[in-house]
């Protein structure tokens, strides 16, 4: 199995390297380059094509927001995956990043081996993601991961921003036909009016929604993570699936991993 090639950015050099010399000892994941600010980060992303791009937000030259406004108008064979470091947790920067195409958002001082796992998640590797996670559970003490963290995460790395409607209805559906596998069948007469009930909204719009998180997710181009998730290749960029389709993509994906 090849190894998840990460360029970090980071005016801090003491935490530059500290981040780099961690993930580096991490089994499956290689440091190909470092950067003190966002021009220099442009530079790696062009010219090692990484995975992963862990990068803060607060730089000299290009600030990490200009480094995902950037990535976005770039023409590239691969997009990485972008993990956003800052020290400011405001909603409004998260919801900034999130909005330009950060998969992950995370505020410092934070956990590296959280870091570990989110590297994964963000190159779509979903498996050794889970490995990390479990392991951080058992020495925490934490019970295992449950249904929703299940869902959330793979909506994350899949590219479906929490703060949109359709996230919310999307996990509510992916629930529902895990628990019911035979609302596939009845997707308008029953899935989308159950989810409007408990949200207080309308079937159309609930559909719509649904609609729009999905072409979020398509539109960021990242089809990689989106094989590597599913398990197996999904449709093209051009074709994106049906509400129905992804649905059942994710609740079978799920069902998959409940059963290993």
């Amino acid at each position: 199995m090849d190894n998840v090639r990460v360029v970090v950015a980071d005016d801090n050099l003491q935490l530059q390297n500290m981040v780099a010399e961690y993930l580096n000892k991490q089994s499956g994941i290689e440091v190909v380059g470092a950067a003190s600010n966002g021009v220099e980060a442009i530079r790696l992303v062009q010219e090692h094509a990484p995975d992963v791009l862990v990068c803060d937000m607060i730089m000299p030259q290009m600030d990490g927001y200009g480094v995902l406004e950037h990535l976005r108008s770039m023409k590239l064979s691969k997009h990485p995956g972008v993990i956003a470091l800052t020290a400011l947790g405001r909603d409004d920067f998260i919801t900034r990043a999130i909005n330009l195409g950060a998969c992950y958002y995370m505020v410092k001082p934070f956990d590296f081996s959280v870091l570990a796992q989110r590297v994964f998640e963000a190159a779509g590797e979903i498996e050794r993601a889970d490995a990390i996670a479990a392991n951080i559970r058992r020495e925490s003490g934490e019970p295992e991961e449950n249904a929703e963290e299940r869902i959330a995460n793979l909506f994350l790395t899949v590219g479906i921003p929490a703060h949109i409607k359709g996230y919310q209805y999307l996990r509510e559906a992916v629930k529902m036909v895990m628990e019911n596998p035979d609302l596939m069948g009845r997707i308008t007469k029953e899935l989308y009016p159950g989810i409007a009930h408990r949200f207080g909204t309308t079937s159309s719009k609930v559909e719509r929604a649904i609609r729009h998180a999905i072409e979020v997710a398509w539109n960021r181009g990242r089809i990689e993570a989106l094989d590597e998730a599913f398990g197996r290749n999904v449709c093209s960029l051009d074709d994106k699936p049906t509400n129905g389709e992804f649905i059942a993509l994710v609740s079978d994906r799920l069902r998959i991993k409940e059963s290993a």
